[in-house]
């Protein structure tokens, strides 16, 4: 059957409707003139029409419903025993009665305010009548599953790789230094190791925390008067004149037994070769005692040996060390100069070199025929078919007789950096003088000017610094004692910190090694 058109338009503009108690929004809002009470979409202030009234202020939260009106009793009359057609059932909305706020089942309950108590009751509730609903305490460790989706994260693991590869490395790299061959101390190591990983302020810093200045004053810690059984005699001979060191004056005042009296301390044919002597540079730190020593050419010839870390592994031709077999004639031994990354120039060593030799730089050149120079490089000394090898290092500290006055100047940046940036440390020097005699200079408690000075009284004309930090500083000499094929060796200073079997194995710094002509 066909409907009117009025009707289906109206159907075609309305919304479908699912049930027919599902209210129609779409027509427009009217009163219904039969309802029981005011319209519910209108606000109506004062108590609500059905239910019972608020509770006044002395209520004392009594049950609202008991008010005026049997227990359960509706709004018309009818009880619990007689609900009658209208009564309220159970399922009915209430009047809204203003009460305190009660969280739903599944909403998260609210923090608490501060200072409230956060631990949990031993039934697991969170406070009293509360569930925990899954709060922690505070303080307590994060879930085990929020650590499990962190490291979920491809970023995360690829940062947790790398920190690992990283400490890896760190550790063998560690590992290595302090366990390769060549001496030094655990510290020591550790400090070259942070040295060659730029990490050098570092070391500087904890240098300077631990640097102590040196001692105003007081007396030497040993007799001057050594070696022991005064200067040692030697025969002349109309073929060889030995050369005989003048007696040197203290520069701390009144001379004590034996200072700057030279005493021989080694002979090669019965001549006497190296002279040793001790002299104390200051007169303000007058404990610290010097060893000088100077080395005729004529009778023995110096060798240049490269170290197992310094310049390191190389085609050298030469040992980082004094094997057995190699000590027949050994008289002397001393320490080099710089690490070559930091000696201002370069090494070279039969035909090889590490670094790069540099014009300018003071220079150690070592000779074929065993006999070295000194001078500065690219003026006084340059390379020869004739040389074998080249030890640079920072500047000229005597130039032609004269100490310049460079050697004044920008010491730590100029002369190295000293234990806790202190001027006064354990430094070693290397001089020429003008009959060829080579002069080896070591010592605690030494500016670059005395040790200037030092050199510079024992006859040298040119000369240079070697090393710093009394870790390096080295002069042996040694002794057959009836076993030429392996001499004993000694320390010259008592005060040196190594032993004078140092370089008996293989050693990681380079150092020059004199043996008898």
């Amino acid at each position: 059957m066909l409907r009117p058109a009025s009707r289906r338009a109206n159907q075609q503009g309305a919304s479908p409707r699912t049930s027919p108690y599902e209210p129609d929004d779409t027509a427009p809002l009217r009163r219904d003139p039969i309802s029981y009470g005011p319209d519910p979409r209108e606000y109506q202030p004062g108590p609500a029409p059905y239910g019972p009234p608020a509770p006044g202020p002395g209520s004392h939260g009594q049950d609202p419903y008991r008010q005026g009106r049997p227990y359960g009793q509706g709004p018309h009359g009818q009880g619990p025993q007689n609900p009658g057609p209208y009564g309220q059932g159970p399922y009915q909305p209430r009047p809204f009665q203003p009460g305190p706020y009660e969280p739903g089942l599944y909403e998260p309950p609210a923090d608490p305010p501060p200072g409230a108590d956060d631990s949990y009751d031993a039934d697991g509730s969170h406070g009293p009548g509360r569930r925990g609903l899954g709060r922690r305490r505070r303080g307590a460790k994060a879930p085990k599953g929020r650590f499990r989706r962190l490291l979920r994260r491809p970023t995360v693991r690829v940062i947790l790789v790398l920190i690992a590869a990283f400490c890896i490395w760190l550790a063998f790299s560690i590992g290595q230094a302090l366990t390769s061959p060549g001496g030094g101390s655990l510290s020591s190591k550790l400090a070259e190791w942070a040295r060659d990983h730029y990490l050098g302020p570092v070391v500087t810093f904890g240098e300077w925390l631990s640097y102590s200045p040196p001692k105003v004053g007081g007396q030497p810690g040993f007799s001057l008067a050594v070696p022991s059984g005064g200067p040692t005699k030697y025969r002349h001979t109309k073929t060889f004149q030995p050369i005989i060191p003048h007696r040197l004056s203290s520069m701390a005042g009144t001379p004590l037994s034996g200072e700057g009296q030279w005493r021989v301390l080694e002979t090669v044919k019965g001549e006497p070769a190296i002279f040793g002597t001790f002299l104390r540079p200051s007169a303000v730190y007058t404990s610290y005692v010097a060893g000088i020593v100077s080395m005729d050419q004529r009778l023995v010839s110096l060798q240049l040996r490269p170290g197992s870390e310094d310049p390191g592994p190389g085609n050298w031709h030469a040992q980082s060390w004094i094997p057995p077999g190699t000590r027949t004639g050994l008289v002397a031994t001393f320490n080099g100069g710089f690490k070559i990354n930091t000696s201002g120039g370069g090494f070279y060593l039969n035909g090889h070199t590490s670094g790069t030799l540099t014009n300018g730089a003071a220079s150690v050149v070592y000779y074929r025929n065993g006999a070295v120079k000194i001078g500065e490089w690219g003026r006084d000394v340059r390379m020869t078919s004739s040389v074998v090898g080249v030890r640079q290092n920072l500047r000229l500290i005597v130039d032609h007789g004269r100490v310049p006055a460079s050697v004044n100047q920008d010491v730590l940046g100029s002369w190295g950096a000293t234990l806790g940036g202190g001027y006064y440390v354990w430094r070693s020097g290397l001089g020429l003088t003008r009959d060829g005699r080579v002069i080896f200079v070591y010592g605690p408690a030494l500016n670059v000017h005395e040790l200037a000075d030092l050199l510079q009284r024992a006859g040298a004309v040119e000369a240079l610094q070697l090393d710093i930090n009394p870790f390096w500083m080295s002069y042996e000499y040694y002794k057959a004692n009836g076993h030429p094929s392996d001499p004993t060796p000694a320390n010259l200073l008592p005060t040196q910190q190594q032993s004078a079997y140092r370089y008996y194995s293989v050693y990681s710094r380079d150092f020059t090694a004199v043996y008898a002509r």
